[in-house]
């Protein structure tokens, strides 16, 4: 009796139309600032080229950005040296990877995901796609539980939830990266991804050992794409970054994304964009920039297993909070933190301003009692700064508005809750029993 087998072949058939038999080979025919023009080959937006350069071990590696009268537009993912006319450009056929698991804790990789200090072997591990989609708003999961941060500024008036985006919005030097390692250093996550782009090579070192230290570090991950490295590198290390922290999300952790800063990756984005030819826009910066603000700020979050809680740093140029990735920034995330000059300059730290910060998600995770007291501290904040100028001349005279003297009252415990050394640890009760002695006093 004959025995009939069905075999699915739809998957091979996908796979023999996806096959590239004949890989078509270009060249170079010019260099343009930081643009590759590239004529002979077929290879869509996104996918990884390599430029076979005379004398070097290893090719160039470029991605198609863009095309241009027939000719493919490249950009670099590494330096230029060396490239000349009539160069040999040969597609992958693929778009970036990076190599990710768990052999990566307390490593430092580049802009590329590429180990920078060699201490460990990257062939282990799988590849995950860089350039990955947000979850399904569908699919995700509601955030109701509250992440502890060890800072009491943020845990007491700025709760934050876990799986939520906050930003940090600051002016140059006022303390982002110190706030940073503190939560690094003291959250309560399984993982911390830090992704340092376009920052100054001194700070990388500097980061790791004061702001972070030897207990952050054990179980953070670094992207380090220092602002020296080519535009596309410091953009695709943001994108590496959040890929590292989706890898370990899906494997049911909860995991602390940290990105210093987004503002550099505005710009990197700007450069690309202005190199293809977009036209500058808001305050010089490309439409390119802000449809893929999104696109990165929305793949972190909570996803149908585990999480990612993700504080994002913004450089507001002059102190002006109004300025447009700033806008754009706090219009997609759940909740900005502020820090000011005036703090800094009066030795506040951490220079937070609660009174322009908020949590939009603290009113869903945070209780009844601890919501009403937040609301007392910020009410008696407000009106001290009211009233500050008043109260130091001596104009104002005691007894005169009883919520005045209450604010001034209790103005010195309000700063001794809102203060705290970066080295300082404060649990999440611990901060909630000085919020609940502070109103009661």
């Amino acid at each position: 009796m004959e025995v009939k087998v069905s075999v699915d072949l739809n998957p091979y058939k996908e796979r023999v139309n996806r096959a590239r038999v004949i890989k078509p080979i270009g060249k170079v025919t010019q260099v343009i600032g930081l643009m590759l023009e590239v004529q002979g080959i077929i290879a869509r937006i996104g996918e990884v080229c390599d430029i076979v350069v005379q004398g070097e071990p290893e090719p160039v590696r470029a991605e198609v950005v863009g095309f241009r009268d027939q000719h493919s537009l490249l950009m670099p993912l590494g330096e230029l040296r060396g490239i000349f006319p009539g160069c040999a450009v040969v597609p992958t056929g693929h778009n970036l990877t990076v190599r990710v698991g768990r052999h990566l804790y307390g490593k430092v990789l580049d802009g590329l995901g590429r180990p920078i200090d060699d201490t460990f072997d990257n062939s282990v591990g799988e590849d995950f796609p860089v350039d990955n989609r947000p979850p399904n708003p569908l699919k995700r999961k509601r955030i109701d539980t509250v992440l502890p941060t060890g800072v009491r500024a943020v845990d007491s008036l700025l709760t934050c939830g876990k799986g939520q985006r906050i930003g940090i919005f600051a002016g140059s030097g006022v303390g982002k990266s110190t706030l940073l390692g503190m939560i690094a250093r003291h959250g309560s996550a399984d993982v911390n991804v830090i992704g340092l782009i376009g920052e100054r090579g001194r700070e990388v070192l500097e980061f790791l050992q004061e702001d972070l230290g030897p207990e952050g570090m054990a179980r953070s991950i670094i992207v380090a794409a220092t602002s020296d490295q080519p535009a596309l590198v410091r953009l695709k290390g943001a994108f590496v970054a959040t890929t590292i922290a989706e890898y370990f999300r899906d494997q049911g952790l909860d995991v602390m994304l940290m990105m210093d800063s987004v503002t550099r990756f505005a710009m990197a984005q700007r450069e690309v964009g202005l190199a293809v030819g977009e036209p500058p826009a808001t305050k010089g910066y490309t439409p390119s920039v802000f449809a893929l603000l999104p696109k990165l700020l929305e793949r972190s979050g909570m996803g149908q297993k585990g999480s990612i809680t993700a504080f994002y740093t913004v450089l507001v140029d002059g102190d002006d909070l109004n300025e447009p990735i700033a806008d754009a920034v706090r219009g997609i995330l759940d909740g900005h933190i502020v820090l000011t000059r005036k703090l800094a300059a009066a030795n506040h730290y951490p220079a937070i301003d609660v009174l322009q910060s908020v949590s939009r998600l603290m009113p869903d995770i945070a209780s009844e009692e601890h919501k009403e007291q937040a609301g007392i501290v910020r009410d008696l904040l407000a009106t001290y700064r009211e009233s500050e100028d008043l109260i130091n001349i001596g104009a104002y005279v005691p007894g005169s508005n009883p919520k005045i003297d209450a604010a001034i009252a209790k103005n010195d415990d309000m700063i001794g809750l809102l203060r705290q050394k970066p080295s300082e640890y404060s649990g999440y009760e611990e901060t909630l029993k000085e919020l609940a002695a502070l109103v009661g006093r």
